[in-house]
């Protein structure tokens, strides 16, 4: 027998989340109607979106000083970084990150990827040897078929 999908609105999801546990507070001074959605230490904004319950303003990741902080790869080590801070992300909160983005996505009823789901995603790569290199990508391209010094 075929289940029913039951589809919920921005709200519904609001208070299906403060059910779980989930703490819901609304952004301060954003006129977007934006909510903070935290547990674990961790957190996203969520805003209003058509034809979904919810889509992200920000993403998963750890909440510093009432701000998501975003989750840097550096390729040694990950980093939590914010407006104002940078600091390195500690297992424990690698864990809880991912705990977070897991339960709000099960809650709300998101698709979950299979690699999401092994553990932590970054936001953002920036590896230390390959900095400096996009500058280097305004050159023009010789091509081993042109003639580069007139021979």
């Amino acid at each position: 027998m075929k289940r029913k999908l039951r589809h919920f609105d921005f709200e519904q999801t609001l208070e299906k989340l403060r059910a779980h546990s989930f703490d819901v507070t609304p952004l301060a001074g954003n006129t977007g109607g934006g909510f903070l959605v935290s547990k674990h230490g961790a957190g996203a904004v969520l805003v209003a979106a058509e034809g979904a319950p919810a889509a992200f303003a920000a993403g998963p990741g750890l909440v510093v000083r009432g701000e998501v902080g975003r989750l840097l790869d550096r390729g040694y080590q990950k980093f939590i970084k914010t407006s104002q801070y940078e600091i390195p992300a500690s297992a424990a909160q690698l864990q809880a990150i991912h705990a977070f983005s897991e339960e709000l996505k099960q809650v709300t009823g998101a698709i979950s990827l299979y690699n999401e789901s092994l553990g932590t995603t970054s936001d953002v790569y920036q590896y230390d040897r390959l900095q400096g290199r996009e500058e280097e990508s305004h050159l023009a391209v010789v091509q081993p078929w042109e003639t580069a010094g007139g021979h």
